[in-house]
C-alpha cells in the first residue's frame, strides 16, 4: 500500500487520539468490567485489531483499525501496573515494578530496531502479524493465572456529559499535537480552531468533573500530594525526556549526514542500562529513599543534558554512543521509583485510576515535549542563522580566511559562497541543538528539586518494614 508522507502521519495519529481519549477512563472501566477482564479483553481486541490493519486493503481501512488499535490499547498500560501491585506481595512490588519499567523501557528501543527489520526483510503487514503470537500469549496466562483475582465490580452510572467532553478536548489536542508542526502552528486556521476547541472543552471537564457525584475522571486524586508531585514528576520529566530522544537522531540525519540506521545505532546504548539494572533498581526501592534514587536519575539526565550541549560538530560517533549510554542510567532510577510514589498513598480500589491518569499525563506530556523541542529547534536555527549571516561580511576576518581555505580546496565559481551558507546552516542547527539541551537540562535540575517535596513513608519503604 503506497501513502504519501501526510497519509503516513494520519496513520499515526490515529492511533496516539483513540489511546489518549481512552488511557484516563481505564479507572471508571475498570470498576464497571473488573480489572482481569477488562486487560484480558483489551489484549484480545489489540491483537485482532492488529490482524485487521495489516489485512487492511486500503488507507481508510488502516486508519480505521489504528483507531480501535489505539482505543483497546489505552488499558493495557495502567492495567498491568495495577495487577502487578495488587498480585505481588507487599515486599515484591518494587521488584515487580522495576520488571515493568524494564520492558517498558526497552520497547522503545528494540521496537523500531525489530520494526526496520521486518519491513526491510519481509513486507509492513508483519509489523501487525507479529502481535498475533504474542497477544494470544499473554491473554492465556494472565487468564489462567489472574482469573481469580478479580476486582471489585460496580455499576457507576456513565458520565455522559464527561466523556463527550474528554472526546471533544483530547481528541482536538492530540491532533493540534501531531499536526502543529506541519500546518505551521497558530498560524493555521484549524490549529487556531483546535485549541478554542481543546480549550473550552477541556476547562468545562474539569469544572464538570470536580462537581460531578460519579466522575468519569477522578480528578480527586490530586488530593494526595504523592500522586500529585510524582505526576508531575513523571510528566515534565517523561516529556523533556522524550523530546531530547527526538532532537538528537533528528539532527544526525539532517545535519550530521547519519543514515537511519547508524542514527537509530549510535543512539540505541540509551536502552542498555536500563533493561539491565531496572529490577534492581526495583530490589532497592525497601532499602533506600525514593526520592534519592530518583535524584540520582534526574542527575544523569541533566549532567548527560548539559554535556550534548556543548557537542560541536566535530563530534563523532563514539562519543555521541557513550553519553547515551550513560544517560541509560537514569532511565530506571526515574521510571520505577517515580510509578512508586505516585501510587504510594493510593487504596488499592484506586490504583487502576491513579496509574491510568498519570499515564495519560505522562503521554500527553511526551507529545507536548516532541513538538515544543522541534518547533524550538527549527526556531532557534533561524535565530542563530540569521545572527551568523549578519557577521559574514568581506570585512570579517573569519569570512575571508574561510573563503581562502575554500579557494585552496578549488571551490570556485560562487560555489564557496554556497559551501560557506551550508557551514553556516550545519552550525546554526548544532547551536539550535545545544539549546535544546541546556533547557532540557536546567529542567531537570528544576524537577531534582521538586521530587523532594513527596512525602514518606512510600509503599516501598513502609511494605519493606512490615515484611
Amino acid at each position: 500500500m503506497a501513502v504519501s508522507p501526510d497519509q503516513g502521519t494520519w496513520i499515526i495519529t490515529s492511533f496516539t487520539v483513540s489511546t489518549a481519549i481512552v488511557l484516563p477512563l481505564t479507572g471508571w472501566l475498570a470498576r464497571r468490567f473488573g480489572e482481569v477482564r477488562l486487560y484480558v479483553f483489551s489484549t484480545l481486541l489489540f491483537t485482532l485489531a492488529s490482524i485487521m490493519c495489516g489485512l487492511s486493503t486500503s488507507m481508510s481501512e488502516l486508519v480505521f483499525f489504528r483507531v480501535v488499535q489505539g482505543a483497546v490499547a489505552g488499558p493495557m498500560i495502567p492495567l498491568s501496573q495495577s495487577l502487578l501491585y495488587s498480585t505481588f506481595p507487599p515486599e515484591k512490588k518494587g521488584l515487580a515494578t522495576g520488571l515493568w519499567a524494564m520492558v517498558a523501557v526497552a520497547a522503545p528501543v528494540l521496537g523500531p530496531i525489530l520494526g526496520g527489520y521486518i519491513t526491510d526483510n519481509y513486507s509492513w503487514p508483519w509489523i501487525f502479524y507479529i502481535n498475533l503470537p504474542v497477544g494470544l500469549f499473554s491473554d492465556f496466562f494472565t487468564w489462567r493465572i489472574l482469573k481469580d483475582r478479580e476486582s471489585t465490580i460496580s455499576k457507576p452510572p456513565i458520565d455522559y456529559i464527561g466523556l463527550i467532553l474528554l472526546i471533544i478536548g483530547i481528541g482536538c489536542l492530540q491532533v493540534l499535537l501531531d499536526q502543529g508542526k506541519d500546518l505551521d502552528w497558530f498560524n493555521s486556521s484549524v490549529i487556531n480552531a483546535l485549541a478554542v476547541i481543546s480549550f473550552i472543552s477541556l476547562t468545562f471537564l474539569i469544572i464538570w468533573e470536580l462537581t460531578e457525584k460519579n466522575p468519569i475522571i477522578d480528578l480527586r486524586l490530586f488530593r494526595s500530594r504523592n500522586f500529585t508531585i510524582g505526576t508531575i514528576a513523571i510528566s515534565l520529566g517523561y516529556g523533556v525526556y522524550f523530546g531530547s530522544v527526538v532532537i538528537l537522531p533528528l539532527w544526525l540525519q539532517t545535519e550530521m549526514n547519519y543514515t537511519p540506521t547508524w542514527a537509530g545505532i549510535v543512539t540505541a546504548p540509551l536502552g542498555i542500562i536500563p533493561i539491565i539494572f531496572s529490577p534492581i533498581v526495583g530490589r532497592l526501592m525497601g532499602k533506600i529513599d525514593l526520592r534519592l534514587i530518583v535524584s540520582t536519575g534526574f542527575f544523569f539526565f541533566a549532567f548527560c543534558s548539559f554535556w550534548l550541549a556543548n557537542l560541536d560538530t566535530d563530534v563523532d560517533a563514539k562519543t555521541i554512543a557513550l553519553i547515551r549510554f550513560i544517560q541509560g542510567a537514569g532511565a530506571p532510577c526515574f521510571f520505577v521509583p517515580t510509578i512508586a510514589i505516585v501510587l504510594s498513598t493510593l487504596p488499592d480500589k484506586d490504583i487502576a485510576s491513579g496509574a491510568g491518569l498519570s499515564n495519560f499525563l505522562r503521554i500527553l506530556a511526551g507529545s507536548f515535549g516532541t513538538s515544543i523541542s522541534v518547533t524550538l529547534w527549527t526556531r532557534r536555527e533561524s535565530f542563530h542563522q540569521s545572527q551568523l549571516v549578519e557577521n559574514l561580511t568581506l570585512n570579517n576576518q573569519y569570512t575571508i580566511d574561510f573563503l581562502q581555505k575554500l579557494h585552496t580546496l578549488g571551490f570556485q565559481n560562487k560555489k564557496d559562497y554556497a559551501e560557506l551558507y551550508q557551514t553556516v546552516i550545519n552550525q546554526s542547527y548544532m547551536l539550535a541543538t545545544n539549546d535544546v539541551f541546556w533547557i532540557s537540562g536546567y529542567i531537570f535540575c528544576c524537577l531534582l528539586a521538586l521530587i523532594w517535596l513527596a512525602r514518606p513513608p512510600f509503599l516501598a519503604q513502609a511494605t519493606d518494614t512490615a515484611a
